[in-house]
């Protein structure tokens, strides 16, 4: 029988070295169980997150119910007529109509009664793109004014600069001007580079 002590481990790793491998994979099981039980905890968290979400949806989608015959307004997208990094920036929503509600489509869907002037556009509406009612009512653009297209976009014009300055950035400085836009009033302004607004609004500048 070979036996083994405590001096004899520093040189005979034979006997001695099962006890340290046992010790190192217990050890690894249990980081493995630890770990298995943070992703379990955030995968819950997770859910429980996901769930006060779709709760949240929900009860506002319960709000926006219509009847056949109601008269809803229609959300749509403006975008900046000017184009920045090859994309066109987006303005907050606006409403067009109201439009006569023709039938439920589902739970969350309606159809409406769209004039022909918007005949390109598909009839049914998710009920997010719909209100009950307008408490802005500079949310709402006069249909004739603009032109949407299918995805409910249009184009919002600039229709004057309200002031100029330089902007320094960390090589260069750049011009920039606060321009106000069409449907906009009051603080809807936004910031624009000054050389892209007089190739694309040469007007904005005139004299």
């Amino acid at each position: 029988m070979v036996m083994c002590d405590g001096r004899d481990r520093r040189h005979q790793g034979g006997c001695c070295q099962a006890p340290m491998v046992a010790v190192s994979h217990h050890s690894q099981c249990r980081l493995v169980a630890v770990a298995a039980v943070r992703r379990r905890r955030n995968r819950c968290a997770g859910d429980r997150k996901k769930s006060r979400q779709k709760s949240y949806v929900d009860r506002r989608r319960s709000d926006l119910e219509f009847e056949v015959g109601d008269r809803v307004p229609l959300k749509i997208s403006p975008w900046k007529g000017v184009i920045r990094f090859r994309k066109r920036g987006k303005l907050g929503p606006r409403f067009i109509g109201p439009f006569m509600v023709l039938a439920r489509v589902g739970k969350v869907a309606y159809r409406l009664e769209l004039p022909e002037v918007l005949g390109q556009i598909h009839d049914t509406f998710h009920v997010s793109q719909l209100r009950k009612c307008l408490t802005d009512e500079m949310a709402h653009v006069p249909l004739d004014d603009i032109q949407v297209d299918e995805s409910l976009n249009y184009i919002e014009r600039p229709v004057a600069v309200l002031e100029q300055k330089v902007k320094k950035l960390r090589n260069k400085e750049i011009g920039i001007v606060k321009v106000q836009w069409q449907h906009r009033k009051g603080s809807e302004w936004t910031w624009e580079p000054e050389a892209e607004m007089r190739e694309r609004y040469p007007d904005l500048f005139s004299e």
